[in-house]
């Protein structure tokens, strides 16, 4: 991997600006938002910035899986906290995939072991009554806490994808898609239908495009 140094106090730096004002502050971030099988994940971490920090930390989307792997190690490791939460998929398909976001991120923050000052959370978007907050937009890309939490949630929901519903579930191939709706998932859905960890209101375009009975 190229020097990534720079790029690691951009991040840094953005940070920075925020513990002026407050001790510890959190990242927090969730993916699998757009697939259309399994949950979505949230992790919020706090990093202790009197260490030198991994040089792998960015933008979990940017990275390569050895890279993600690398960076999630030394999060949880040398982070000050970090803990991730999931939102399965029936519960996607009944409260929508906004709402089961939000709490995913909540839940998350709750089971952080320190409390935090401040959260900065990527999007436009949060509700918490109890700790105050910043919404980043294209967070993961300017903070290097925001990054961390979109590197752990990235890590958890593939590992979840990859050892637990593609051993259940093989003709589906989540090892290879992680529930993101490529195209020989979609054939796959046709040709077997919907398993019990599809979210079935992400199904609906498809079922009136073929006219196909899958529910």
């Amino acid at each position: 991997m190229k020097d990534n140094s720079e790029r690691i106090n951009q991040l840094i730096a953005f940070d920075k600006e925020f513990l002026k004002d407050y001790n510890l502050i959190a990242g927090i971030d969730e993916v699998g938002r757009g697939a259309i099988a399994g949950p979505v994940c949230a992790a919020a971490v706090v990093l202790n910035f009197n260490i030198p920090i991994s040089e792998y930390i960015d933008d979990s989307k940017i990275l390569t899986v050895k890279q993600r792997e690398q960076a999630a190690h030394f999060i949880m490791k040398k982070s000050i906290c970090f803990a991730y939460s999931f939102i399965e998929n029936n519960i996607i398909d009944k409260i929508n995939i906004l709402q089961a976001s939000l709490e995913a991120m909540q839940y998350a923050v709750t089971n952080l072991k320190i409390k935090p000052d401040l959260l900065l959370i990527d999007g436009n978007y949060y509700k918490n009554g109890t700790i105050p907050f910043r919404t980043i937009i294209n967070g993961d890309a300017k903070s290097i806490s925001i990054a961390s939490a979109s590197i752990i949630a990235k890590v958890h929901r593939d590992k979840f994808m990859k050892e637990i519903a593609h051993k259940m579930y093989p003709e589906y191939d989540f090892f290879s898609n992680k529930g993101y709706g490529t195209k020989k998932h979609y054939e796959a859905i046709l040709k077997y239908g919907p398993c019990p960890i599809h979210r079935n209101t992400f199904l609906k375009k498809l079922y009136k495009r073929n006219e196909t009975n899958l529910f």
